[in-house]
């Protein structure tokens, strides 16, 4: 049996999303804004909660598509609201719309999201060597950073945490733990 990192639990869907995704660099706009969104909606609540409500958020969501989202009316938003498949959290819901403009002012500005946000590690990935869960942060100085820029751009729910999460899902650090199969040698 593979050796995963400690967080992962015997749930297919959690250990498909750990072996084929969380860590695994990003540079795609769109699933950037995915993960961007997804992680927002989870604050404060377990990775699980997102990931088994994930095809719900891309159909409520028009898959993600930042262009659609930074349009949507009130009506959308109230619909929005109503679905039961997403987590119905008005602060949360009107924060995906908002995010959705203020990506596009950043893609805008430095040529595409991806751009902006991994030259906060000079477009590599950090490869940490934690060896267990308390090794573990869930805040560093440089998600400190990034998520005080993305405040002031206006960004919704983008505390550390999130943005650490963020971080770690979009393989801008890889904090696979030393004994999981997925820790580069």
């Amino acid at each position: 049996m593979q050796q995963r990192c400690f967080w992962v639990t015997d749930s297919k869907l959690y250990q498909d999303y750990h072996d084929n995704e969380w860590g695994e660099p990003v540079y795609d706009d769109k699933t950037l804004f995915e993960f961007l969104i997804l992680e927002t909606f989870q604050a404060g609540l377990s990775w699980i909660t997102i990931l088994n409500k994930r095809e719900n958020f891309r159909k409520a969501f028009d898959d993600f598509d930042y262009k659609k989202i930074e349009k949507y009316s009130e009506t959308k938003y109230q619909s929005l609201l109503q679905d039961s498949g997403i987590i119905r959290n008005k602060l949360k819901v009107r924060s995906a719309i908002t995010n959705a403009q203020l990506f596009i002012e950043v893609q805008k500005e430095f040529g595409s999201f991806s751009n902006f946000i991994w030259s906060y590690v000079d477009d590599k990935p950090i490869v940490n060597t934690f060896h267990k869960r308390e090794d573990v942060p869930a805040t560093t100085p440089l998600s400190d950073k990034i998520s005080k820029d993305l405040k002031k751009r206006g960004f919704k729910f983008v505390g550390s945490t999130v943005v650490y999460a963020f971080m770690q899902a979009v393989g801008m650090v890889n904090d696979h733990t030393t004994n999981c199969f997925k820790y580069p040698s």
